[in-house]
């Protein structure tokens, strides 16, 4: 029994396994950076919602939407636990949500832009031992990309993405309601997007050309 087991442990890839472990850790400061800088948006317009519902956290329990978490993983697209915001707290309430939702993707945009220079920083400035070397890794292709590509994919004006509500801001108001009215079909049309492969293409080519513009800004 114990060569048995003995035998299944060597056979385990780690590499693969700790490639996962990463990947899921970025994923959830990805998601708890981007719903909680809403939550500090809508905050800062005048709606206390999400702090007095706690979710001004960087727990990510407190923001992770479990089956949304298995669909970015199943379907290449996924959603946390909306923050809560009442737009009845905003002077202008499309503008107010609009700029709410906007923080989410800017926050993503940023924390890829950190995550950079401190890539950078380690290159230069640490030595060249496993520990650094993983770390880097997952800077450079695991949570900077990850960042850049949630932050893209929440700005498709397609409901119930922060994009939407950014377009929203834009519409006049009889075509808003509209826009409003539709958005409880956003995410099926999403997923058949998704399993159709439209889009896919242009959303990747920006996260690249996005990526590859602050590290060229950054390792220049």
């Amino acid at each position: 029994m114990l060569h048995y087991f003995h035998q299944l442990f060597q056979a385990l890839d780690f590499s693969s396994m700790w490639d996962a472990v990463l990947r899921v850790a970025a994923i959830f400061l990805c998601l708890t950076v981007h719903e909680t800088c809403h939550g500090l948006a809508a905050l800062a317009l005048g709606d206390p919602t999400a702090k007095s519902m706690h979710r001004l956290s960087l727990n990510p329990l407190r923001h992770i939407d479990w089956i949304g978490l298995l669909f970015m993983f199943v379907a290449g697209f996924g959603w946390a636990k909306p923050v809560p915001v009442d737009p009845r707290y905003f002077k202008n309430p499309k503008k107010g949500m609009a700029l709410t939702a906007l923080a989410g993707p800017v926050s993503n945009l940023v924390l890829a832009f950190l995550a950079l220079l401190m890539a950078k920083g380690i290159y230069l400035y640490t030595p060249d031992t496993i520990g650094w070397n993983r770390l880097l890794y997952f800077l450079l292709y695991t949570l900077a990309p990850l960042s850049i590509g949630l932050g893209v994919f929440n700005l498709i004006p397609i409901p119930p993405l922060d994009g939407s509500k950014v377009l929203g801001a834009l519409l006049p108001d009889r075509l808003y309601v509209t826009q409003l009215r539709y958005e409880r079909y956003g995410l099926a049309v999403l997923l058949v997007l998704s399993i159709l492969g439209i889009g896919g293409g242009v959303i990747s080519r920006g996260i690249f050309a996005i990526y590859n513009a602050f590290v060229t800004l950054i390792f220049a």
